[in-house]
């Protein structure tokens, strides 16, 4: 997670998102009711989570940036993650947490469902790449229930961390 410039988060969570079809795209609809051991997600509400999340961590970075954006600084491009997020992130690789209820899945998307939103989240962070290539927003943060308060920078990383820590826990199921 030592990422040098917002091209490289970008990178990074767009390796890990074809990770994760690679690992869910081939599943059968017996496959992705599979429960996690001590869980009460399927493969597919653990996919549902993912968008969820996503989505907000999405607009989470777009109220930061367009605040950042509105003071004026400019950026150089240069990925300022907070050792605060690198510290708690590695840290939180073994923790178990318990989603609140607004991210928690409905249970009635399908995997090809949630890619769509996925997909259109994406698409929106790819349309927040040149603020956050130009903007310098480390003065605007927004808290997260165990990192504490993250700028977008922290933000656009967390979402292939998140994503990644749920890869693994797919797999864990699937053996």
């Amino acid at each position: 997670m030592n990422y040098q410039n917002i091209s490289e988060i970008y990178a990074a969570n767009d390796k890990i998102r074809e990770k994760l079809k690679a690992t869910v795209g081939n599943l059968t609809d017996e496959e992705t009711k599979l429960l996690a051991e001590k869980g009460d997600w399927t493969i597919e509400n653990i996919v549902e989570h993912i968008a969820i999340v996503q989505e907000g961590m999405m607009r989470i970075s777009a109220k930061l940036l367009n605040e950042a954006k509105a003071k004026g600084a400019a950026a150089s491009g240069e990925a300022k993650i907070s050792e605060t997020f690198i510290q708690k992130a590695a840290q939180g690789q073994t923790l178990k947490f318990e989603a609140p209820d607004r991210v928690r899945p409905s249970g009635t998307q399908t995997i090809a469902e949630s890619f769509v939103k996925l997909d259109e989240t994406r698409a929106k962070l790819e349309e927040l790449r040149p603020m956050f290539e130009s903007v310098e927003c480390s003065d605007f943060k927004f808290p997260h229930p165990f990192f504490g308060d993250l700028t977008a920078h922290d933000w656009l990383a967390l979402v292939g961390g998140h994503e990644l820590r749920h890869i693994k826990q797919i797999e864990g199921i699937l053996k």
